[in-house]
């Protein structure tokens, strides 16, 4: 007895031992206990509140104790520990009774855990079933019954929780199985819940298999919390007939999801994985909800009509539009083959403050991830002249100056000579260089590219924001160097901001889970990279792209009167359709072509195919906004020239135009072509800006 004495100590001093080390080592700390914060999901919303991703690891959302439903904190006591409100994190009589059942069947036949020890456990341990590891659990949850009141315990298990289906925490519990909020739960709803908990990996999915199981573990619920007293016989009998009504949202892959996952990145690359899926941001978008339905509806519809001509035009077994799926034959035993699918991407961007309020990158975000809008980097088309005309109009040429419109020769060494043609394969002759614009004649932008140097042309490109490496050549005038929509945009946006850069961005605000604003966006950084009367005259000169005889002219038609700048675009034999546009108040950009360089048909162009996207963007963006006219700065004038001269008006000249010019470079030279009697005329004088009519070729080394 005395040995036996001897070894029942020394076994109780070794546990006492044991569980003092566990105490003081393995235990979380009073102040681990103190900051415990759920994995919570971040929500990103559009500027009008609209939700329209969510990124998680847990799928939870934090409900506070007094919006749970009372029956809900009673049906879980009721089945999981009737004595929790008595006891201090521990049950003794239940912990005895279990170990003798235990024992008895020599197997962990049943559980004693209170509500506490399985907080505990979630919390901070794992599920393996170890005497440790009970041990470790009930120390924990003295310590959690020390530090917390009984109702913060409930409130922390019922949003902890997992439920099953990537449901965590009582909320979204509520919204996977029944579509509802909290304060919605029914008893018998909670009853459900409830008995979930034994088993949520298992019994989730069965009960949408199985109705009669799925009401066999509610009942078991209801009934546990009859017995309890908590409800009558008559109410539990009522109920338990009733079947499980299951009402499970229906999936959505997410609003604007190509906006929505630069977004993602966003965060990801500043604040991490574990911040962006677990720390229950709330963040505040620029995207209009509104103007991003029309967006995504106006490029479905004209994709999807370009797709059908395509379709109608090339049969299925044409190499060039479709291609063969790799392993895959039909009942003929020949290889499927599928069309290539045209794609297009849009942006609108607000000028005054770069908030983008819409973008699509692609046909189909689940088709293809690649967004089109910012990653893709495509020829421009005349979309770039602008640049070439910025650069030229901020160095001393004016929208009258006369360029001729004919065919040059460029011997390039190392090269075959190079004949640059227009879209239409003409020659219109003598021209200002508003209508060199206005009609995007491609010998006149070549040519002023020329006389002020690529390198110009470039400089203005980068600072107003292109990112793209440009080379300094005679096509960068045609948009042959690659760019990317966004940054296109963006950089256009400068023209109606009169000459003020305003970088683009997707975000307003950043908030933590506990409303603490870690980011605000609010404040728009500014930079003047064009003189105000330099990005008046571009407004001006683009101005006529839009009216009649301009390429974008159609956009009146289509609906769009107010007051608009912009340029069309088209690449090498119809593979890029562009049409980039501004008012005062909004620039809106879209793209249309292949992911490959491939033709979208002859005579396809920036105006066919992108122009009927910006319009319906722009009627969209523009529903609530006044109407505004673009500002004139200081310092600029309005006279007639005469179109043939690029000199003041004569009272004799028949084309006649009221031109833009600084105030300091307006023509004092009457026409020298019409002169009336009472003027004195000097001969013209032959200047850079002009060149022998007689001339058929003009040759360039370059």
């Amino acid at each position: 007895m005395l040995i036996l004495g001897g070894l029942i100590c020394i076994f109780v001093l070794i546990v006492i031992i044991r569980t003092y080390n566990i105490y003081q080592k393995d235990l979380p700390s009073f102040e681990k206990l103190h900051n415990i914060e759920p994995a919570l999901k971040t929500k990103i919303y559009a500027s009008d509140g609209t939700l329209l991703q969510e990124y998680f690891n847990e799928n939870r959302v934090l409900t506070p104790y007094d919006q749970i439903p009372p029956f809900m904190i009673d049906m879980l006591m009721a089945v999981e520990d009737r004595k929790f409100m008595d006891h201090w994190g521990l049950h003794p009589k239940r912990i005895i009774k279990a170990l003798l059942v235990d024992i008895i069947s020599w197997d962990i036949a049943e559980g004693a855990s209170t509500i506490t020890q399985q907080l505990a456990r979630m919390l901070f341990l794992n599920r393996r079933e170890t005497i440790e590891r009970k041990i470790k659990e009930a120390l924990t949850a003295i310590k959690l019954e020390r530090t917390y009141s009984k109702q913060e315990i409930l409130q922390m298990y019922l949003n902890q929780y997992f439920f099953g289906r990537r449901a965590y925490g009582i909320a979204a519990a509520s919204r996977t199985y029944f579509n509802k909020s909290v304060g919605e739960l029914s008893v018998s709803d909670c009853a459900l819940l409830v008995g979930l908990l034994k088993a949520p990996g298992r019994y989730s999915v069965r009960i949408f298999e199985d109705p009669e199981f799925a009401k066999r573990i509610r009942n078991q619920s209801l009934y546990l919390y009859h017995d309890w007293g908590k409800m009558s016989r008559e109410e539990y009998d009522s109920l338990k007939i009733l079947p499980v009504e299951l009402n499970p949202p229906v999936e959505e892959a997410g609003r604007a999801p190509y906006f929505t996952e630069e977004v993602r990145k966003y965060i990801l690359n500043k604040y991490g994985h574990e911040t962006l899926y677990s720390g229950g941001l709330t963040v505040i978008t620029t995207l209009d909800w509104k103007l991003q339905q029309v967006t995504d509806s106006a490029v479905k519809e004209r994709v999807d009509s370009i797709q059908a001509r395509l379709e109608r035009i090339y049969d299925i077994k044409n190499p060039t539009y479709t291609y063969a799926i790799p392993d895959s034959v039909d009942s003929l035993g020949d290889t499927v083959r599928v069309y290539k699918q045209i794609q297009a991407a849009a942006i609108t961007i607000e000028n005054e403050s770069g908030n983008i309020l819409a973008m699509v990158g692609g046909k189909s975000f689940e088709s293809t991830k690649f967004n089109r809008a910012v990653q893709s980097e495509l020829q421009p088309g005349s979309a770039f002249k602008p640049f070439v005309y910025t650069a030229a109009m901020d160095n001393g040429y004016h929208p009258s100056d006369i360029f001729y419109d004919n065919s040059i020769k460029l011997e390039i060494p190392g090269t075959r000579d190079w004949r640059p043609h227009n879209f239409d394969d003409k020659f219109m002759g003598e021209m200002t260089l508003r209508d060199g614009l206005k009609m995007s004649r491609n010998l006149i932008a070549i040519k002023l590219l020329l006389k002020i140097k690529p390198e110009q042309a470039i400089f203005y490109a980068h600072k107003m924001g292109i990112t793209s490496d440009l080379k300094p050549v005679a096509s960068l005038a045609m948009g042959t160097e690659v760019v990317r929509l966004i940054d296109l945009v963006s950089a256009y946006t400068v023209f109606p901001n009169g000459g003020i850069k305003v970088p683009y961005k997707y975000i307003l605000k950043i908030t933590d889970r506990y409303g603490n604003v870690i980011e605000d966006n609010t404040v728009v950084p500014k930079e003047e990279v064009l003189s105000a009367r330099t990005a008046y005259i571009m407004v001006n000169m683009m101005q006529s792209v839009m009216e009649r005889g301009g390429t974008g002219q159609s956009a009146r038609w289509r609906g769009f009167t107010r007051p608009a700048g912009g340029k069309t675009g088209t690449s090498d034999n119809f593979c890029d359709n562009w049409f980039i546009g501004y008012t005062p108040q909004i620039t809106s950009g879209v793209w249309v072509g292949f992911d490959e360089k491939l033709s979208i048909g002859k005579n396809q162009t920036g105006a066919t195919n992108a122009l009927p996207i910006w319009v319906k963007m722009m009627i969209a963006a523009h529903d609530t906004l006044p109407i505004v006219d673009f500002e004139i700065p200081d310092g600029i004038e309005f006279v007639d020239i005469c179109l043939e001269s690029g000199k003041l008006a004569s009272d004799c000249c028949e084309k006649i135009r009221n031109e833009v010019y600084r105030t300091e470079n307006v023509p004092q030279e009457i026409c020298p072509l019409h002169p009336c009697s009472g003027f004195r005329i000097s001969p013209a004088s032959k200047t850079d800006n002009y060149t022998d009519p007689g001339d058929t070729s003009d040759v360039y080394h370059f």
